[in-house]
């Protein structure tokens, strides 16, 4: 991910500055479009915090997952209000940041919500992410830590 988000930096869901080199490294990301006024959004959210959820606090070594939100929301402050009430403790692309348009055009973007998953270069594993999850659940996990040519020792 160091390609995708190289020489910008990412917040966390309280605010603080984070350096995606750091937090992305090894991991499969799940590039997630969505805003709080889209109800569909609103609807998978609370599915994508528990995937997320399970996967980090609940397997022994956290899984190597990460996701980053792209946010369609009208202003910095929905984004915020979204981020706090919905999201799970993941990471975001700051609201002004332009590049979440050149994301959108990269990943094709026509409709949200939307979850890309992706490889540690950006390159595209799923871009059903949302429907995977839906259909099954964790196990979708292992398809993509094996599309992420990412070896580490995962159990489910």
């Amino acid at each position: 991910m160091v390609d995708v988000f190289s020489g910008r930096l990412l917040v966390s869901k309280d605010g603080r500055s984070v350096d995606p080199e750091e937090a992305l490294q090894n991991k499969v990301v799940g590039l997630y479009f969505s805003a709080g006024w889209c109800s569909p959004c609103r609807d998978f959210t609370p599915v994508l915090c528990d995937f997320y959820t399970e996967l980090l606090e609940e397997t022994e070594p956290p899984a190597p997952f990460e996701v980053v939100f792209i946010s369609s929301d009208h202003s910095a402050e929905e984004m915020v209000g979204y981020m706090r009430a919905m999201h799970g403790d993941w990471l975001a692309l700051p609201f002004h940041d332009p590049y979440k348009h050149d994301l959108k055009k990269k990943y094709n973007i026509t409709a949200i919500p939307k979850l890309v998953i992706v490889k540690q270069t950006g390159e595209v594993i799923t871009d059903k992410g949302r429907k995977q999850i839906r259909d099954k659940g964790l196990s979708c996990f292992r398809n993509w830590l094996e599309g992420a040519d990412i070896f580490q020792n995962f159990s489910s």
